[in-house]
């Protein structure tokens, strides 16, 4: 039978401890937040019609950089996320919701 990602990744949980899971729920919010500014910074270089290497000479940096960030392959630091927003024309916003 095959088991989803998904299905793992619950047994997996089940099977950690208290301590173990904690480390987990940050390291995959963390994960999950540098996938959605990176989905972020995707959709607003297309929207201004940038290639990653257009971007990056913006930026005074490299296409893999600014492919790492849209990847979530690499967390933006608030000075990245500055030099992102420059190079498009934009601003940085900060947003503080509470937590689920």
């Amino acid at each position: 039978m095959h088991t989803s990602w998904q299905e793992h990744q619950i047994e997996r949980q089940q099977s950690m401890g208290e301590a173990e899971r904690d480390v987990y729920a940050v390291k995959f919010a963390a994960a999950r937040l540098a996938m959605t500014v990176g989905q972020q910074i995707f959709d607003a270089r297309t929207a201004a019609g940038l290639s990653q290497r257009a971007l990056a000479k913006r930026m005074g940096t490299s296409q893999a950089a600014i492919d790492r960030l849209e990847s979530g392959g690499t967390a933006a630091t608030l000075t990245t996320l500055q030099k992102v927003a420059s190079a498009l024309g934009l601003v940085v916003g900060v947003v503080f919701h509470p937590a689920a």
